[in-house]
């Protein structure tokens, strides 16, 4: 049975999770509504891509500062710290990927969940 969050609603903390991308200048942040997906893990991927891996940590600990700012909530888990290619902030029913630049199109993360929503964010 899947987790249920408790907090606030799954399209509420995306809107503050690509908050916290946009803050620190993620490149192009993809929202995909994976709802209607069959068997699908989450109700929405958030997914960015950043320069370095300075930009990277600085992404991730941004989203991390502005959803316990909004929210008050903590991801339930974090993967990528250390590798520093493909950084995932899983908050149950929503989960961010921020990837760097180059790796992204190898996970290709959009064409694995081809039958979500996809909505692109413009950036600045």
């Amino acid at each position: 049975m899947a987790k249920k969050r408790k907090g606030a609603n799954s399209e509420k903390l995306s809107e503050v999770i690509v908050k916290g991308m946009q803050e620190k200048k993620a490149l192009d942040i993809v929202i995909m509504d994976l709802r209607k997906v069959k068997n699908a893990v989450a109700d929405f991927f958030i997914v960015c891509s950043g320069n370095s891996d300075k930009q990277l940590d600085a992404i991730a600990d941004s989203i991390d500062a502005e959803v316990f700012k909004a929210l008050k909530e903590n991801p339930w888990h974090v993967e990528g710290k250390n590798n520093k290619e493909w950084m995932l902030l899983d908050y149950t029913d929503v989960v961010a990927h921020v990837f760097r630049k180059d790796r992204r199109e190898f996970y290709a993360l959009e064409r694995l969940w081809g039958d979500a929503e996809i909505t692109e964010i413009d950036g600045d």
